[in-house]
């Protein structure tokens, strides 16, 4: 195992010395070589050809073989895996390999493009070492793997990784054993008390309640982490009884990458434990200042105290990357001077979902870590998005918290320029204030994401994009990126040097990828003038903006991978001239592009095949994600043809029409597919039958308001890869015995939707909760009385994220939303109707006490009379959407929103 700093000086260097020695050799065949000074013979780079080995193999024990480190990684997976891993030897200049002598130098000189000689005495030793390279773990001894886990310098990215490694070495052993009688001694669960269940994600652990050798564990791990959050005293209470190693990340000095996303255990306290040298935990008498600081550090406001001097944290030089996404109880504030310590060499920052992270937390980390290169700092996209709702009234409460004397500070004070990076997707508290600081660091930025971002400007992000002369990469989905920002980029900018062949200097003319969907700012005319600057741009988005045919004319890149012209009248004939110069094209959406339903099928009908976009499309393009709808037939599905062989996702919407036939050849003519998703398509039995049984890859279906014969037996169908599953208005028929197959056949998912199920009623509380103990993802709606008792059987889903419940019975409980998020501590985003209130509404939990929670979605209807009355009865009514209710919380408060539309 190496530092990442030995690992990135090693990687560039031409050779390295490979040291065989035949495994068959005794050691005392070794002694008496060693005395004749002939146990070592070296060969040069230049000499692998025409060396043989029989003539020296008896008079050296030991040969040295100068090699191409890069091409020993490009052409094998061992010596990839040795020489870049985390393996000691991935940094020195000689590593030691042994296995038989001739075998080895035949494939040296095979990976290093020479002829490889297959005789009758070597076949059946080199298909043994395609074995070693394209084995799999699981044939690893017990005894071996249980040595490992247990040496002090096992390096992992996370306790998951551990786990998952385990179980599948675990699962796949029994079953080899299946049949054979096994001794008491092989009972090879017990390899599985090493995992520190305490450190496991959440998710995991409640997605495993289910495995029949990790069951007991996931209980086991589920009740630590809920003690560790919910009982301050708890980590205190290990610390005495001296279980030191199940609180204690795995740290060694070979660790490059720390994962300790969806964690909600991880504490400041427990994390600065786990960088305190191992004298600081074993020594009792420093015991009680650990557990003193431990106790400071639990007090902290915000980061407003210091780090206990009396404590000094360990040195792990080659960490490079720490990911703390989902972690809510991390104050980070406390520990960032602690952490940039004990790895000076972090180049990449992940904390994804972590709402109480602060800007000015932002720019203490910058100023702590001067390698520091990319940041991750997304949080969830805000459902209140201007271009797409109306909104009747905003309140801000507490929303202008701003530390100005901090910004001053940092301002006064030099920032590295190193970023290159910049994850702010979903940030709404984020404003043209902080983009003006961010320029004191964004002088190498490349890469910048600010999607969703809705408080900042048109002219704030226009001064953030003329400071960053590198930029290469914008996501600006859903922003106010306009005209001022693209006049930004259009600008002659003669510093800027000319590259791949293009002359303008402008940095449009740089830029690979271009997201700015839903930015309802841009003019026509601003619009034009960027397609004409963008020429070597790789991925476009332009969902939603004013794209005509006119726009389309005027770009004449040959680059593109990726483009989503989405709810735009872009024609069919423009948008085939583009793919005939854009053969690259792997991933198109056309969702909701009206005009090619129109203006592409009239160029069909006057014969020009070649400005069809579809044609265009199959003749060439190798495609691996498409979304289509209105145009889109049987028809183009044909002229698609080889074009599809390679697609990994499909999504079919409103105005497309498949027929039967065309449904059924869709796993034949995409052998791939990973994800389907139809909407209002005619579907039945046999085809939803076909699409599962075929696609052994298929991890996400959905069928959203779909026609056609569906029964009860189209889902009588083993699903065990599903991990999405959509049911929208298809299965109004769906019973509680129904749902009850539907979780034995689809066992493994952790996102479900179900809507227009009007058959079920509270007992299907229990089968969600215990078929799919581990969903992330729950949204119910319009599902029968489902609701109409409480909704206490839900909360055994402990690892739910996102939660929809509407609809479904009014039998919801005033303070739901509080006792949801103390039972569900990963909860994030919530969705209700008041219709559903048992007492006629919901109570909106405090900022402090709101947890992990970022949204709260809350819908009202009115009663409306039905069009047609009897006279002799009273006109019935039926409740309609009058308004949706949305309180966000962010790092500076809470916003509350009323817009019509039902989000």
């Amino acid at each position: 195992m190496a530092s990442s700093s030995s690992s990135t000086l090693n990687s560039n260097n031409a050779f390295v010395i490979l040291e065989l020695k035949d495994p068959l050799s005794t050691e005392t065949d070794f002694y008496k070589q060693k005395e004749k000074k002939k146990n070592e013979i070296f060969i040069s780079n230049e000499d692998i050809s025409h060396f043989n080995i029989p003539s020296v193999h008896l008079t050296s024990h030991i040969i040295k073989v100068e090699a191409n480190r890069k091409k020993l990684i490009d052409e094998s997976s061992y010596f990839r895996s040795l020489l870049t891993g985390n393996f000691s030897e991935s940094c020195l200049d000689s590593v030691s390999v042994q296995w038989n002598l001739e075998i080895v130098m035949d494939i040296l000189k095979f990976i290093h493009g020479f002829g490889l000689n297959i005789s009758i005495n070597n076949f059946i030793p080199l298909m043994e070492m395609w074995a070693i390279s394209c084995g799999s773990f699981i044939e690893v001894p017990y005894k071996l793997i249980s040595s490992c886990i247990e040496h002090p310098h096992l390096t992992i990215d996370s306790e998951k990784h551990l786990a998952e490694a385990l179980l599948d070495w675990l699962e796949t052993k029994t079953r080899s054993l299946d049949g054979s009688s096994v001794r008491v001694e092989d009972n090879y669960s017990d390899i599985l008390k090493v995992v520190r269940v305490t450190l496991l994600p959440f998710w995991f652990a409640a997605g495993k309640k289910k495995s029949c050798y990790f069951s007991e564990f996931a209980d086991k791990s589920i009740s630590a982490i809920l003690d560790l959050m919910n009982n301050p005293s708890s980590l205190r209470r290990v610390l005495s009884g001296g279980d030191h190693d199940s609180i204690t990340i795995r740290l060694t000095k070979y660790t490059e990458r720390i994962d300790l996303s969806g964690c909600p255990q991880i504490t400041s306290a427990l994390l600065l434990l786990s960088l305190l040298p191992c004298s600081h935990k074993m020594d009792l008498m420093s015991q009680e200042r650990i557990e003193k600081s431990l106790t400071e550090i639990a007090n902290l406001h915000m980061g407003k105290y210091g780090v206990p001097q009396n404590m000094f944290p360990t040195l792990f030089e080659a960490v490079c990357e720490l990911d703390v996404s989902k972690c809510p109880h991390l104050l980070l504030e406390a520990v960032i001077k602690w952490f940039c310590k004990s790895f000076p060499s972090l180049k990449i920052f992940k904390a994804s979902h972590c709402s109480h992270f602060k800007m000015t937390t932002l720019f203490h980390l910058v100023q702590s870590c001067p390698l520091l290169n990319e940041l991750y700092l997304n949080a969830d996209i805000s459902p209140v998005i201007p271009t797409q709702v109306t909104t009747v009234s905003t309140c801000i409460d507490g929303y202008r918290d701003l530390d100005i004397p901090s910004y001053r500070v940092l301002k006064e004070r030099p920032l590295a320029e190193n970023i290159s990076k910049l994850i702010l997707e979903g940030r709404t508290e984020i404003d043209d204030l902080d983009l003006n600081y961010i320029t004191l660091f964004s002088g190498s930025l490349g890469y910048l994401n600010l999607r969703g971002c809705t408080s900042v400007t048109d002219i704030g992000i226009s001064k953030l994009i003329s400071k960053c002369l590198n930029l290469h990469s914008i996501v600006a989905c859903d922003t106010n990126f306009g005209n001022s920002s693209i006049l930004a980029l259009c600008s002659d900018l003669p510093s800027l040097e000319c590259i791949h062949g293009v002359h303008s200097t402008s940095l449009a003319s740089r830029l690979q990828k271009l997201h700015i969907g839903g930015c309802k700012s841009i003019d026509a005319t601003s619009l034009l003038r960027l397609m004409s600057h963008i020429l070597i741009v790789k991925r476009l988005c332009l969902r939603g903006t004013f794209l005509d045919d006119n726009v389309t004319s005027s770009f004449m890149g040959s680059s593109l991978e990726r483009l989503d012209v989405s709810e735009t009248v872009v024609s069919g004939v423009a948008l085939a001239r583009i793919i005939r110069r854009n053969p690259g094209i792997k991933c198109i959406k056309l969702r909701d592009t009206k005009n090619l339903c129109h203006l592409g099928g009239i160029a069909l009908a006057y014969g020009s095949k070649g400005e069809n976009v579809y044609v265009e499309i199959g003749r060439t393009c190798k495609l691996e994600d498409v979304e289509f709808g209105w145009g889109f037939s049987s028809l183009s599905l044909d002229n698609l043809g080889p074009a599809l062989t390679s697609l990994r996702h499909v999504s079919v919407g409103l105005g497309a029409s498949l027929s039967h036939h065309a449904l059924m050849l869709l796993p034949t003519v995409c052998p791939l597919l990973e994800s389907v998703i139809l909407t209002f398509q005619v579907i039945s039995d046999c085809i939803v039958k076909t699409i599962v049984e075929s696609l052994r890859q298929l991890r996400v279906l959905g069928l959203c308001y779909c026609l056609g014969d569906l029964s009860p037996m189209g889902f009588h169908i083993s699903m065990p890869n599903v991990k999405k599953l959509r049911l929208e208005r298809v299965i109004p028929w769906m019973t509680n015995d129904d749902l009850v197959i539907l979780a034995q056949n689809c066992s493994s998912l952790i996102e479900l939707s179900l809507s227009g199920c009007r058959q079920l009623n509270s007992d299907s509380q229990r089968t969600i909760s215990y078929g799919w103990p581990g969903l992330i993802s729950l949204r119910l709606e319009d599902c029968g009385e489902v609701t109409s008792n409480g909704v206490s059987h839900l909360f055994d889903c402990k690892a739910i994220e996102d939660l929809l419940l509407r609809h479904s019975g009014r039998g919801i409980q005033r303070n739901f939303i509080a006792a949801a998020t103390a039972k569900m501590p990963m909860l994030r985003k919530v969705s209700l109707d008041l219709c559903d209130a048992r007492e006629g509404g919901f109570e909106s939990p405090s900022y402090a006490d709101r947890c992990f929670l970022s949204t709260v979605t809350i819908a009202r209807c009115k009663q409306q009379k039905c069009a047609f009355e009897l006279q002799t009865l009273e006109g019935c009514r039926r409740p309609v959407h009058k308004e949706s209710i949305v309180m966000e919380w962010n790092s500076r408060g809470l916003r509350t929103t009323v817009v019509k539309e039902r989000l």
